[in-house]
Parts: structure tokens; C-alpha cells; sequence
């Protein structure tokens, strides 16, 4: 391994760490390997922009609706069309036939009756807590398999995705449960944590037995802020950071999932949802309205009915598509606009050195700190920015503990997304809680670190041979994005 003349261990000099002694580093703990740095000597710095997580189009809004304004580079007249989409994103769809014109055609199944009734105030979702329905949690069905294009397979009677809920007449395809186990585990230096690893099932399926070989993926909705700026990052700059037989050595192999773009009718690189298998904000909105609240579009003309569901079948369409393209593009635009929030603390002593231990635990071989989008981006507020997103875009093998154990096109059943981290020490204030992962099962940033296994184990067992006051400092550092 080649070290840079500037590399730092913990925010000192590698130099002067090695220079005191690598048994005293590996020996005695990194308290006291830090204590070799002369006084005075600089640690991380914050970065010219840091502060501007996504760009020019950065909002600084620390307050519950920090996740729910537009773009601040937007013009007046395109807010105007941010506003439209707002309204389509926030009101409730209704049974057709219905007098509200343009908001019937829910269900026949569904697991919402809006976009924001998981994605609370454009933020994020946490699993049911104790005698809760599912409400900004679904689960993804499958049998093994895979379609035409590399698609999961539906199960028969269900489809792709369990609709707990069903318009007057239709029955709900079954309820969804969760129930948790409690892992204790303690750091290096003796200090106890407890991890709770869930096991989902479906009670009372309505469609008859369910297959002996079903996959179950459960998945919160994610917060919405930045999409639009992933989109604009170019698809060579993402490809670029793939490694997939890990040729540098650093037990980090990302790689890009191919999925099928519907509106192109061909392969594409995925850029959203937890396996990265939508390609673009267009198609990831259009899939949410038809699995989760049984929406129609030109994308997807076909409501979700397996054959063995007669009633779904009958069931009065809202239209065909029930959503026009005029007003799905306003949904997709708002989607594309939701502002990043500003940086916290960026200069604060603390945060920095949380950052400096971040990046020598190995955090930024997946969490890349700092992309720029395309000058040419679809998104003209999108366009030529520098954004700190901390995200590849890439799928990484999480191991066993995070496997759901169900492909995705190109991701096999221990792999996940990076997600981006922009925006992730404001969830508490936005939605009121500290669940993380793809499941919720993390109940703070700490434990989301260590559920960590494969390719992000190294980090986790950097993490947990940490001193306590270096472990507040990384996720004071978490706290500040």
C-alpha cells in the first residue's frame, strides 16, 4: 500500500504516528497513538463549498421542513410547477369512479393512499413500532428467478409487492409483521450495544398459500431531497468508480446495476431506490404510483392484478393512465427540485475530527464525499454543480447480517446501494425518529455502522476498536451531513 505525503491517521500525520511506534498505535490504543501529534499540528479542515451539500441548489433550513423546499437556484416561474407537484405528491387518491376529477383510480391494492403518506414530509420512513400497521414500510415478494429482462419474478397471486390494503370490494393481499431479536454485542474498549435483527412474515395471505421458496425485501421509503442531483451526476463517473474484482486491494468491489428502463425499452444504469434498480426519478416515481398506490401511467399501463385476483380484476379503472403524463412530470419535477440542506458545524472541532476519523476508518471507499453533476443535466438548477453527496451510486456485498437474500437485476441478495448520507443528521428533526438502514432495524447512526458486514466490515471493526470519545466524534461528524 502507497501512502500519500499528506495521509493521516485520525487526523494526525501518518508520519508521526508511525513514528511512534506502530506497537503503541496497535498496542495502546489510538488515544494514545494520537497523542503523538505535536502540538498545534492542523487536523481536517473543512473543504472550500463543504457546507453546500448540493451546490447551488443548497437550502439552509434546519427546521422540520428542511426536507421539503425547492431548489434555491429556482426561478420564480418553475416554482410555480414545484408547486403543482407538491400538491399531487401530498393529497390522497381516492376510488374510482370518483367527482375528483384526476385524483381517482386508487388501488385496486396499495399500500398508500399518497406519496407522502410514507415519505412524511419528503423525508424518511421507519418500520411499525409495537402494535403499528405498516405504514412507510412495504416488502417486495418474489420467487426465484428472474424475468425477461432480468426483472425479479412476481409471485403467483401477489405479484411483486405486498398491497396490504384494498378499495371497497377487493380484499388486501394479507398483513404484514415484524418481529426483533436482540443481538448484544461491545466494543473493543468493553462498552455494550444491542443490536435487533428483524424476521418479517404475512399473516392471513388472502390469494391462497404462499410458495415455500418466497423472497421478502422489506424497505422504508427514503427521504426525497437530492434526486435530481444524482440523476445529473454523468453515468461515466459513476462506472469509473467500479472495482468489481477489487484490482486496488482495499476489500472494496462496487459495481454498477443494469436495469431495464421502460420508457427507453433497453438496459440502463440504476441510480435509485435501495438496490439501485430504477434508472431514473421518471421511472422511480412511476413504479411508487403503481406499487404503492396502484396508479396508473403511460410508463406502467397495467394495474397490478395476478390472475388469481378476480375481484382486482373487476375493480373500476380511474382512467387509462390514471395519471396524464402532464401531471406525472409535475410530480417528477418536484421529485427532481427538492433541496439538500445545508451543512452543519462544518468548522466545529469536533464534526472535523469525526471527519478525519471517517475517512481513515475507510468510510469514503463507498461513501464518496464529493461528485459534480453534468453541465448538460436534464435539470438546469441541476447543472454544473459540485455536490457532497457521500454516495457511489454502486452496489456493495453488505454479508450476511444485511442480506435479504433477493436479486434485483444485476444485485444479488447480499448487495445494496450506497445510500447517500446528505441530510442524515436531520432525519430525527424532520420525521421524529433515528431509524436507518433499508429496514429501519437501526435505531441510531451508531448501530447502522454496525450492522455494516463484507466490504464494509473493515470500517466496522475500525469503528469499533474506536475510544468512546472518538466514537461521539464520528457521529457527531454523521450529525453535521
Amino acid at each position: 500500500m502507497i501512502m500519500r505525503d499528506d495521509a493521516r491517521i485520525f487526523g494526525c500525520p501518518i508520519g508521526q504516528v508511525l513514528g511512534a511506534g506502530i506497537g503503541l498505535a496497535l498496542g495502546l490504543g489510538l488515544a494514545l497513538a494520537l497523542a503523538a501529534c505535536e502540538p498545534g499540528e492542523p487536523g481536517p479542515q473543512a473543504e472550500d463549498g463543504e457546507a453546500l451539500a448540493g451546490g447551488e441548489t443548497t437550502v439552509f433550513d434546519a427546521t422540520p421542513n428542511a426536507f421539503s423546499l425547492s431548489a434555491r437556484n429556482m426561478s420564480f416561474e418553475r416554482r410555480q410547477r414545484f408547486v403543482v407537484g407538491n400538491s399531487f405528491f401530498n393529497k390522497n387518491w381516492v376510488q374510482a369512479p370518483s367527482s375528483t376529477e384526476g385524483r381517482d383510480g386508487l388501488g385496486p391494492t396499495f399500500n398508500a393512499r399518497s406519496c407522502s403518506t410514507c415519505h412524511l414530509k419528503d423525508g424518511r420512513g421507519r418500520p411499525p413500532g409495537p402494535d403499528e400497521e405498516f405504514v412507510s414500510m412495504l416488502l417486495r415478494l418474489s420467487i426465484p428467478g428472474a424475468g425477461p429482462h432480468g426483472e425479479p419474478l412476481a409471485v403467483p397471486g401477489y405479484g411483486g409487492q405486498l398491497g396490504p390494503h384494498g378499495i371497497d370490494g377487493v380484499p388486501g393481499e394479507g398483513t404484514p409483521t415484524v418481529v426483533y431479536v436482540d443481538e448484544a454485542g461491545s466494543f473493543d474498549d468493553g462498552e455494550p450495544y444491542s443490536l435487533r435483527r428483524p424476521t418479517y412474515a404475512i399473516e392471513a395471505p388472502a390469494y391462497g398459500p404462499l410458495p415455500d421458496d418466497l423472497m421478502i425485501s422489506p424497505r422504508v421509503a427514503p427521504a426525497m431531497i437530492g434526486m435530481g442531483l444524482l440523476e445529473a451526476i454523468p453515468e461515466a463517473a459513476i462506472v469509473a468508480g467500479e472495482d468489481p474484482e477489487d484490482d486496488d486491494g482495499d476489500g472494496i468491489s462496487g459495481r454498477v446495476n443494469r436495469v431495464w428502463d421502460a420508457g427507453a425499452g433497453a438496459l440502463a444504469l440504476g441510480r435509485f431506490g435501495w438496490k439501485a434498480n430504477q434508472p431514473s426519478v421518471r421511472q422511480q416515481v412511476a413504479g411508487a404510483f403503481l406499487g404503492d398506490i396502484g396508479i396508473t401511467s403511460s410508463l406502467f399501463t397495467m394495474e397490478d392484478c395476478p390472475a388469481e385476483q378476480a375481484e382486482c380484476l373487476a375493480a373500476m379503472s380511474g382512467g387509462s393512465p390514471e395519471i396524464d403524463d402532464g401531471l406525472l412530470d409535475d410530480v417528477v419535477f418536484y421529485s427532481s427540485t427538492l433541496a439538500v440542506p445545508a451543512r452543519r458545524g462544518v468548522d466545529d472541532p469536533e464534526v472535523l475530527r469525526g471527519k478525519g476519523i471517517f475517512a481513515d476508518a475507510g468510510c469514503e471507499g463507498c461513501h464518496t464525499p464529493r461528485l459534480e453533476t453534468a453541465d448538460d443535466a436534464a435539470i438546469e438548477e441541476a447543472r454544473g454543480q459540485t455536490i457532497w453527496p457521500y454516495t457511489d451510486l454502486l452496489l456493495h456485498d453488505m454479508g450476511e447480517g444485511l442480506a435479504d437474500g433477493r436479486p434485483d437485476f444485476g444485485a444479488d441478495g447480499q448487495e445494496w446501494r450506497t445510500p447517500p448520507l446528505w441530510g442524515i443528521g436531520l432525519v430525527e428533526t424532520v420525521n421524529g425518529h433515528t431509524n436507518f438502514l433499508h429496514d429501519g432495524r437501526a435505531r441510531s447512526l451508531m448501530e447502522a455502522i454496525l450492522w455494516h458486514g463484507g466490504e464494509g466490515e473493515r470500517s466496522r471493526d475500525a469503528v469499533l476498536a474506536l475510544a468512546a470519545a472518538d466514537r461521539a466524534a464520528l457521529v457527531a461528524f454523521l450529525e453535521s451531513l
